[in-house]
Order: C-alpha cells, then structure tokens, then sequence
C-alpha cells in the first residue's frame, strides 16, 4: 500500500513525498473510515481529499464556505489534470449543463459546492440522481456551535449525508480547541482514533503583542509597515476603519487598498486580485479578508484592532508565511476596542419578543402540521438578523419543536427559447397534457411567465418534484430560460409544547450564547496579556501540547510581555442628546408601524444594524451611534434611568 500511495502521490501530483499526517489520513480513508484531519494552515489538508478521490469510483463533493476557495482548488486541480468542477452562482446556463452532465456521466471524480446549495430543491433533485463516495466538509469547525465561524446550515450535513447515503466523510480545519474537535467527530460519528492532528504550532510566524495607546496607533502602523518587507494584511474591525487607515497609508506612501463587506462585489473582487497578483502591497480589511485568500508569501498580518477572539486572531494570522518562511504577526493592543467588539455580540442576540414573534408564526402559520418560511421576509418579521435567524431555526429542530422537510422556490420564472406550439407538438397523451397544465398554470407578461405550482397542483395530480425536474430539464435543453426566486422552507411542525416556555428556554439559549462570547473576548485579552510563550499558550488552546515552552521570538520571550489598558475616556453624550435622538427613532417607528423597544433603542445608540433599524434608515436618523464608544449594559442602564422623559415609554 505504501509504494502504490507513493508512486501514485508523484504520478498525479509530482510530490516524492506526502508531509505530516497526509499519508494517516488517506490510508483511512481509502479504507472505508471517516476521518477528521486539523492540519495547520497551509500544511497540505487538500492534497487529503484530491488523492482520495483518485482512489475512489464515484464522485468526491466538497463543501466549501466561500467561492474563492474553491477556485483556488479548481484552478490547481485543473494543473494536475483531475477532472473537478463546482456548481455556484458565477455559471452560465451552459457551464451549469455541463457540470451536470459530466457528474451524471461519472466524468468528474470531484464536485465542490456551498452548503447553501443543498436549500437549492433544483440541485437536491440532480445530486440525489448522483454516486457519491465521499463527502468532504473543508472548514469544518463551522459545524460547531462551540468554536467561531459556526454557521447554522453546517448542522444540517449529517443529515443531507444520510440522505445521500454517502459512505465516508472527511473533515478538514486548521483550529479546533479539544471541545470543538469531539463535537464536530461526534456529529459524523468518527470514532477518535481517526482524528488526525499534526500540531498548531508554526516555527515560522513571530507573534508581537505591542501595547498601544489608540491615539499613537495610526503612526504606529506607519512605522511598522515601512519595517516590513513585501506584502501584508492590515485588520481592523470597522468598515469605516479599513476605509479611513487605507487612506492614512496612502497618504504615507504605502501602496494600500480597503476591503469590507459594505463594498460592492467587483470592487471586492478587483481589490484581492490586485493583492493576489503583487500590485498592491497591503489590503486594510475587515474579518471579510481572508479565508478565501491563498497567498503564499504574505509576510506580515497586523491587527490594528482587536480580533473577535482567539480563534479569529489565529486563523487571521494563519494567512502569514505560508510557504514556511519568516512571517510577522503583530496587534496593537489596548482596551479601547473591547467595546465595539462586545457590542457586535448583543446586536447579534434576538429579543423574548422577537422569539415570540417566530413561534407566534409558526403557531398561526401552520397548515395541515406544515410551516413554510422565507428568512428575509421572516428576519424583518421578527427584527432578527439572519445569522440568528438560521440558529433560532436550527435550535428548534433540534429541541424537535421543528422538523426540516424541504425548500423550494416560491417564484419560477421562465420564457420559451423556441416556439412555443412547436415544443408542445412533440409530446404525446400523458405527457403532452401535463405540459400544457404547466402552461396554464403560467401566468405570461409579454415573454417572461410566472409558474404556480399550487395552481398546477389543484388543477392536475402531480408531484412537486416532478414539476421541478420537467422545468430543469426543459432548461438543460434549452428550450426555456429559468429563473428561481424566494427560498421556501418547508417544516413539519412536532411539537410546539408550551409556547412562553418555549420561548423563554430560546431566550436563554441566546444569553447563554452572548455570555459565552463575552467569555471569548475575555480570554482573549488575558492570552494577549500573557507573560509565558504566546506561541507555546496559543499551540495549547488549540490542544496541542508538542510545540516548545518558548519559542524565543514572541514579544514575551524576548521580554516584552503586554499590558494593555483603556487610553481613551469618553464621556457621556448629554441627556438631552439622547432623550432627543430616541424620540426621533419612537416616532420614526410610529410613522412606519414599527414599536421601538427598550434594547432597539439601544441598539440605534451602541450604531449597530437591526431589520428594524434598517427599515426606518436610522443611520440618517441623527443620533445614531452617538453612545457607540459606550458598553452595551451601560446604555442600556442609562435608558432605564432615562425612560420617563421620553415621549412614551419603551416597550
């Protein structure tokens, strides 16, 4: 076995030999065990699932989190002539075909696709057809409720590989704490003695604590970035922030470029290209920089602002040295920041009523034991963003309040791309009769028509899936154009129990969430005020206990440990302000039917975002943000002491 993976390993791949913990893995796999491999960034995970898949007689699918990974993995694939494709957003309607058409022929050995993509009831309805022979989650951690990053549809994987009666799973990630491994082994089933880890700790990245008074930051960075030599990632955590220290280093000669997510997509695109391909030298980003990014000589990573916590800070400076060569990673630290990172979680933690407002639906909504839901029309419904929105939904399945059935598209939209009588001519009995109820069923204005299903359904005994799989492959023929609109999930309603204490075990699986962030930021701030090793304690977090006591070039090793402290006092906006900028946002609410309560008041003050919120445009609203420099407890208390001055009390 070991010659073969060898002489196979330099055929395909033209390596002599496989790194650390490759070899482990693959020799699992090929053996019919899942597996679970934490490699440090740039160690070579990949190459895991690319060999495998050789070995394999089905298709290998990937899901990734983000497209740009995949092109990255696409684009090396194709250099070493493996047969890959994905299925995303950027294909045209013949790419998509195509795709479709190779993996039905068993001519692809690996498909990659975004999680999202199993909502898509056209793509659940193709891959079902499909041989599948591994499942491969890169990113995994997202599947844990107890590490960063998680996000909620990753829960839903187990279940979509039992569907698809796929027999081996591999899970790829570079950072998970002890907690975070087990959870995501547990959920495929991995037994622990198929976990591979080679280690966290990278001998070539210098980790710098520099406490930093934020006044002095800005000319700080300066002097930094001019001691750096090539290309580097700034971090910061505002939007506003990358653009404004963008500008500073420009001003100053650097050759510097903003990314956020306010941006519009190509400017995004045009910015990490421009960083990809060496004409500029550093990109001021904010957390939407960076997994997508595979650059191999980024020489230094500089948060000029506190990262979220320690797995953030880890992954961010994981994008430093990843061809193994001498790498900065250096924070300037202080307290100041502390706020606005705390602040993000409250914005993130729905109201009692707000959760009431979900069960109230789905009480009210339920037909024949069935609640279907749109998220944006139900995130605005209920003033819960929609990361929450997709927890909350998780959670009730499951506490088996909810029961995940399907998603459709609530709008088919189609033309015809021929003439119309002449396509209906070419079918016969049955067929030609369920064609022309489909044609019935659509509503046409001018060219483009609108299917109802429902009407379809009433007027001719069909399933659903049928209808979907005849629009899918009149449009793989070309013989119409198709567009679908407005995800639909669909939930059988188990059992709802006693709605208020429903309610309220949601409610406090919420502030149990927010406290545990909380507790995030704060063990972050005591690792960054260390005065061991940081590469040592940082290794250990991520439970690795190999890497060496001292490193012998961390700030603490080379006797500099931090001590970071608050260096801006900011006082209270007047009561006045407050009172007045409230009652703006009350009768602003009032105009346009929306109460405002107590924590959406503090929100408009602490300049966080709310579906509320953006509805009334209360960034125009003057006094927006006028407490942001202030803790969210704080506001709140403030509010309280403040309430019999409004024009109303807050609900």
């Amino acid at each position: 076995m070991n010659t073969y993976l060898q002489q196979s390993l330099q055929q395909h791949f033209g390596f002599s030999q496989f790194r650390t913990g490759q070899q482990q893995v693959i020799e699992k796999l090929v053996n019919g065990q899942s597996s679970l491999a934490i490699f440090p960034t740039g160690s070579g995970k990949s190459l895991c699932y690319q060999f495998t898949a050789l070995q394999l007689p089905h298709i290998t699918l990937v899901i990734s989190p983000l497209l740009a990974l995949m092109k990255d993995q696409l684009a090396y694939l194709e250099k070493v002539n493996i047969k890959a494709a994905s299925i995303d957003s950027t294909l045209t309607h013949e790419q998509m075909k195509q795709v479709m058409t190779d993996a039905r022929n068993g001519d692809l050995k690996i498909l990659m696709i975004s999680v999202e993509r199993f909502k898509n009831e056209r793509f659940r309805q193709f891959i079902s057809q499909i041989k599948i022979s591994m499942m491969v989650v890169d990113e995994a951690h997202c599947i844990s409720e107890w590490g960063h990053n998680f996000r909620p549809d990753y829960l839903k994987l187990p279940q979509y590989r039992e569907q698809l009666n796929i027999p081996l799973v591999l899970l790829l990630t570079a950072t998970a704490t002890r907690k975070v491994k087990f959870d995501m082994a547990s959920r495929f089933a991995i037994d622990p003695q198929n976990i591979v880890q080679t280690g966290f700790y990278r001998d070539n990245l210098k980790l710098q604590v520099l406490a930093t008074a934020e006044q002095d930051k800005s000319l700080r960075l300066i002097e930094l970035v001019r001691q750096q030599e090539g290309a580097g990632i700034v971090y910061v955590t505002l939007q506003q922030t990358a653009e404004k220290i963008a500008a500073h280093l420009s001003k100053n000669g650097i050759n510097a470029l903003a990314y956020h997510a306010g941006m519009v997509d190509e400017q995004r695109q045009a910015c990490q290209n421009s960083f990809m391909d060496n004409k500029v030298d550093v990109v001021v980003a904010t957390i939407a920089f960076g997994m997508g990014v595979d650059k191999s000589n980024i020489r230094f990573v500089i948060h000029y602002d506190l990262p979220k916590s320690i797995e953030n800070y880890s992954q961010e400076i994981g994008r430093a040295g990843r061809d193994g060569q001498p790498s900065n990673c250096i924070t300037l630290a202080n307290l100041d920041g502390l706020t606005t990172v705390e602040n993000f979680v409250y914005g993130d933690t729905p109201e009692l009523t707000s959760l009431a407002a979900v069960t109230d639906d789905i009480k009210q909504n339920s037909t024949n034991g069935l609640w279907e839901c749109q998220i944006n029309q139900l995130s605005t419904a209920s003033n819960i963003r929609q990361l929450p929105l997709k927890t909350l939904l998780v959670q009730l399945e499951l506490m088996d309040v909810l029961s995940a059935k399907y998603a459709y598209y609530a709008d088919f939209k189609y033309k015809f791309n021929v003439d119309q009588q002449v396509f209906i001519d070419k079918f016969e009995g049955e067929r030609r009769i369920f064609i022309e109820h489909i044609l019935n069923a659509t509503s046409f204005k001018k060219i483009w028509g609108t299917l109802d299903i429902n009407l379809l359904q009433t007027n001719y005994q069909c399933d659903r899936a049928r209808v979907v799989s005849a629009m899918d492959y009149f449009a793989e023929q070309g013989v119409i154009s198709l567009e679908t609109k407005k995800i639909t999930d669909v939930y059988q309603v188990v059992n709802l129990g006693d709605v208020e204490q429903l309610n309220q075990q949601l409610f406090d699986y919420f502030s149990h969430k927010s406290k545990k962030e909380i507790s995030r930021i704060a063990t972050m701030i005591r690792f960054f005020e260390l005065d061991s090793c940081l590469s040592y304690q940082l290794a250990r977090y991520f439970d690795d206990m190999n890497a060496p006591e001292h490193c012998g070039q961390c700030s603490v090793c080379l006797g500099q440990p931090a001590k970071l402290a608050i260096s801006q006092i900011f006082e209270w906006p007047q009561d006045e302000l407050i009172i007045t900028a409230v009652n703006q946002l009350i009768q602003q609410g009032d105009a346009k039917g929306y109460q405002i309560s107590l924590p959406l008041a503090c929100h408009f003050l602490a300049g966080l975002t709310a579906p509320w919120l953006t509805k009334l445009q209360a960034r125009k609203i003057s006094g927006y943000g006028i407490c942001q420099h202030h803790r969210y407890q704080h506001i709140e208390q403030k509010l309280n002491s403040l309430t019999t001055q409004f024009l109303r009390s807050l609900s």
